[in-house]
């Protein structure tokens, strides 16, 4: 009968209770990330705020012959850098600049403090059409032509390379660094530039549904998070189950509880851990692809500059499942540790006094209601007299 209530406890624990248990731990720290304020709203503001000035800092080492061999890659950037526009002049001269330090960080601080509760939710639409308009801007096309006539003219190869990129006969990438006729140019700046516009929306929106945000009243983030713990309540069941039908007695109900719980979340922990650090290895060592096609030096500066933005993500977004499954493998440890005690506060029950052997030498306390027998030594004074011989028979006296 053991032997079956344990087999049918571990049957529940390990192919019930430790799976659940494995996934919840998974969903309840990517739950906690995706909605927390630090991933929608203050990761973009930062990435606003330094991304002009990585710009700047592509812009000026890919002039530099020991970091962009590539003499065609090269002779595009310092034809631009000629023209005494850097991007970030240019992002102001468009207006991008102050979309994007205004209207859209503006966006972003709202959304995060509706999330943490501190506003009423209110419907919040991101606009994108300064950035479609900052594409189509004068300025955009002035910077092309003159970036245009600091290069050499075409000869026969190029022009007929620059007219099978406008007509799109081929992929639109490695423009020859020489300057063909401005009708061709303008028509490949422009198809690209509808391109982009087309693959853009006017303006998303923030919150879909602003009348079920109200029913949170923490905030919705902190409304989540509390209700994603609830989430711990089906490995729970599954577990303790397991463990009461196993469990003897109440040592061994904790043992097999705190055990569970650690060995369920353990995998968790190593294997996010694990893909934390692996993932920022990646990113820093592993090559880079563009449209498909092994990086070159160009893209494996940009992201050299911007690599930080992948790994930030990374962190946020793996950071609170380490945290959850950190914090439930300290729970499964303290179980453990209250089995001892558990066992230890049974061993101060008072114990049975063993039954005298009979080799022992027997009780004369006298009974209740039996008098006690006096002997001679008992008596006052008794003690002090020598003990006199007893006499012999008496002698016979001959006549």
């Amino acid at each position: 009968m053991k032997t079956a209530r344990m087999i049918t406890g571990l049957f529940i624990i390990i192919f019930l209770g430790l799976p659940s248990l494995f996934g919840v731990v998974w969903a309840v720290g990517l739950i906690r990330a995706s909605v927390s304020p630090e991933f929608i709203s203050d990761l973009p503001r930062e990435i606003i705020k330094e991304v002009p000035k990585m710009t700047d800092e592509i812009f000026k080492a890919a002039q530099d012959k020991d970091v962009i061999s590539d003499g065609n890659t090269r002779a595009w950037f310092q034809a631009a850098a000629k023209t005494g526009i850097s991007p970030r002049d240019l992002m102001d001269k468009t207006g991008l600049m102050s979309w994007l330090e205004n209207e859209l960080s503006k966006s972003l601080t709202e959304i995060g403090q509706i999330l943490k509760g501190e506003k009423r939710p209110r419907p919040i639409w991101i606009d994108l059409q300064p950035l479609k308009n900052a594409l189509l801007h004068p300025e955009v096309d002035n910077f092309f032509r003159a970036t245009l006539q600091n290069l050499p003219l075409c000869d026969e190869q190029g022009e007929q390379r620059w007219q099978q990129l406008a007509s799109k006969t081929h992929d639109r990438y490695g423009w020859p660094a020489c300057r063909p006729s401005l009708m061709t140019a303008e028509e490949l700046m422009r198809a690209e530039r509808m391109e982009a516009m087309n693959d853009m929306p006017n303006e998303i929106e923030a919150f879909e549904d602003v009348r079920a945000l109200r029913f949170f009243p923490f905030g919705f983030s902190r409304t989540i998070h509390l209700l994603s713990y609830l989430l711990f309540l089906i490995p729970a069941a599954f577990i303790f189950l397991g463990a009461l039908i196993a469990a003897s007695s109440p040592s061994s109900f904790f043992k097999w509880s705190g055990v569970s719980v650690f060995i369920g979340s353990l995998p968790v922990l190593l294997l996010s851990l694990f893909a934390k650090h692996l993932s920022l290895w990646a990113i820093k060592f592993g090559s880079f692809s563009w449209d498909d096609r092994w990086s070159t030096e160009l893209h494996d500066l940009i992201f050299d500059k911007l690599g930080w933005i992948p790994s930030r993500i990374i962190d946020v977004l793996l950071s609170p499942v380490i945290a959850v499954a950190g914090v439930v493998c300290v729970i499964g440890i303290v179980l453990f540790a209250v089995s001892f005690s558990v066992r230890n506060s049974s061993r101060g029950a008072k114990k049975l006094s063993p039954l005298p052997s009979p080799a022992s030498k027997p009780d004369q306390t006298p009974q209740p209601g039996q008098a006690k027998k006096e002997t001679k030594a008992d008596l006052p004074g008794e003690a002090e007299k020598p003990q006199a011989s007893e006499p012999g028979p008496p002698e016979k006296l001959e006549p």
